[in-house]
Order: structure tokens, then sequence, then C-alpha cells
């Protein structure tokens, strides 16, 4: 049983803070930190226990969740003095639920387990939904008896939840994800200005391929966005921006060419340059409709 953890959580961004609210609503005492405490006050005022800094939450929790947002984040919360590594009891599990680098998971599993704690990396997909909705893919990479001891936790937050292997293997998971993402919403956004051109009901074009062969998440979950001139971010371009340039950068270390991400890549950045980058991936939209 996991009750017997207190569980810290660091990053209340869009995601994170509903990944907080279920671990308060599923009865687990949580503990969070945030760089911008107004975004912790409704999780406060559902009962988590706000904290200073990383090295408070540390020292306060047996099971650390972090969702940040760039690989810098992670390592400027887990290292240096008033970081997690240091400051964390004997036995404390640290969970990074961000999407970041497979070999930055590696350093911390290393260095983390040097000190006798316990790591996984654990990044999600499923968006601002998935994650209010407690339906997330999990992807998990680390110990497998950590896996083990911290899946009643991963079940609080998702459906899908598969342990890939060791230490960055939940990373190169993610990559695998973002890959696929990456083609497929330049291949929604096509299909939804093809339709407006060619005079077409856009919704009802939606609901004729979203059923069929051209079934995808995005397709059915991010198209209806794209129809209404809905840009609200279920997860930042910047952040897709960030982990395309990851699995880029991961591939050259692999020998391995990806033509189809760095053509989304740089459409992407297209978008962020006109001032996309707190909209919704879907906004790709924008640039294609050009």
């Amino acid at each position: 049983m996991l009750n017997k953890y207190i569980i810290g959580f660091i990053g209340i961004g869009v995601m994170g803070k509903s990944m907080a609210n279920n671990l308060i609503k599923a009865g687990y005492k949580v503990n969070v930190y945030n760089r911008t405490k107004e975004r912790a006050a409704e999780l406060i005022s559902a009962g988590a226990t706000w904290k200073d800094t990383p090295k408070d939450i540390a020292e306060s929790s047996n099971v650390i969740i972090t969702m940040l947002g760039y690989p810098k984040d992670v390592e400027e919360v887990y290292f240096g003095d008033q970081g997690l590594i240091d400051n964390a009891k004997l036995g404390t599990y640290l969970i990074d639920m961000t999407t970041s680098s497979p070999l930055l998971a590696k350093q911390i599993a290393q260095v983390a387990q040097s000190k006798g704690l316990y790591t996984l990396d654990a990044p999600v997909s499923g968006g601002d939904i998935g994650a209010r909705e407690a339906k997330l893919s999990i992807m998990v990479g680390g110990d497998e008896k950590a896996y083990n001891a911290m899946k009643p936790l991963f079940e609080v937050l998702g459906t899908n939840i598969q342990h890939l292997g060791l230490a960055g293997a939940g990373q190169d998971t993610k990559m695998c994800n973002q890959i696929a993402i990456a083609s497929n919403m330049m291949g929604v956004c096509e299909a939804m200005v093809y339709a407006k051109k060619m005079g077409l009901d856009p919704n009802a074009v939606l609901a004729s391929i979203s059923a069929g062969a051209a079934a995808s998440w995005s397709l059915s979950n991010l198209a209806p966005r794209m129809i209404k001139g809905d840009f609200a971010p279920g997860f930042y371009v910047k952040h897709f921006i960030k982990d395309m340039g990851i699995a880029i950068e991961s591939a050259k270390e692999a020998h391995l060419e990806l033509p189809g991400l760095n053509l989304a890549k740089k459409l992407y950045e297209e978008l962020s340059a006109g001032g996309g980058d707190l909209y919704g991936t879907q906004a790709l939209i924008k640039i294609l409709e050009k």
C-alpha cells in the first residue's frame, strides 16, 4: 500500500496540476513546490502542503515526482546542494515524469543509486485531458523492483502503464511517442486544411475519417480544437519543440535519420517564431493554412 508514503510533487503546470490533484483525491498526503506559488493555490485549497524549496520537498517526502519543462530544469532540481539527490532521505523514490533526455535519466539513476535512492524515469502521454481524467500513458524506465513498488501510484495517474527496461528506457520510449505524433500532427493539419479548401464541412469529414484507418489520438482530440480555432494548450508548442530536439539529438547519437521529425520541428519553429510558443500543438494548422 502506498498510503505509507508522503508524496512530494514538483512542477504544477498544465498537466502536473491535474496529476497532483488526482493523488490528493486518491487520499495521498501531497507536498507541492512550484517556482510560481500562485499556480499551486488550488492544490493547497484541496489539501496539499506547500513547501518553499525542492530541498524542503526532499526532507519531508519519501516519494518525489517531478513534472518540469526542460532537461535543464530537471538538472537544477535533482543536482546541487539544494537539489533532491543530496537532500532526500535514504530509500526515497525519485520519479521524473518530465519528458527529458534519456542520457540525463541514466545520470540521475547512477548518482542516486550511490546515495541509496531509487529512481524511475516515467514520462507520460495524453495531454491535459489524459492528466485530468487520470488516463495517461506512462512509460517507465528503471529498476523493476522500484517500478513494482510504485505501480499503484502510477495507476492513480494513468491507465496504460508499461515498464520498458532500465534507466532511460522510459525517456527513449517517450521519444518514440513524440516522433510518431510529429508526423501524424502534420497529416491531421493537412487533412483539415484540405477539407476546408474543398468546401467540405470539417466536422462531417472528421466524423467520417476518425473511425477508419486514419484514426489517431490527435485526430480525435485535437482536430476538433483546430476546427473551433481553439489553440489553448494541452501541451505547449515550446515543450514539443524541446522534445523533438531531444529525439533528433538522440537519433544522431545512434546514426539515425528522421526526415519526418526534422520537417515537423522546422514547421513548429516557424510557429514559435511567430509568437506561438504558448499555443497547444494543434496550432500547427496556422502555419499550413497560410
